[in-house]
């Protein structure tokens, strides 16, 4: 499941539930249940680069390559991070994640 995403370009595993349960500073369980659902919502929420930069930061791809692969200097780099853990940290983003927002949209 998931084998042809962006997260599996980087990573063996597909722990992106972990991993954005700890940026959104929510607990796992608090997530929805299937993971298909979940990273359909992530794409959603982030932009392509957004979302390749959470995958390659997430697993611990050295910064010179990261700068390399999206073209940025340090400055641009910097904010780039910035702008996407500010984003899955606002409530707006956080909140769609949660199982608990499955009863508000049905």
């Amino acid at each position: 499941m998931l084998e042809n995403t962006v997260w599996r370009q980087y990573h063996k595993e597909n722990t992106f539930r972990e991993r954005l349960a700890e940026c959104c500073v929510l607990d796992s369980m608090d997530l929805i249940l299937e993971d298909k659902e979940l990273y359909g919502i992530l794409k959603a929420k982030l932009t392509k680069k957004e979302l390749k930069l959470f995958a390659m930061e997430s697993a611990k791809i050295d910064d010179a390559k990261i700068k390399e692969e999206f073209s940025y200097d340090d400055k641009e780099f910097e904010q780039a991070k910035f702008k996407l853990f500010k984003k899955l940290k606002q409530d707006k983003t956080r909140l769609d994640f949660k199982e608990s927002s499955r009863d508000r949209q049905a």
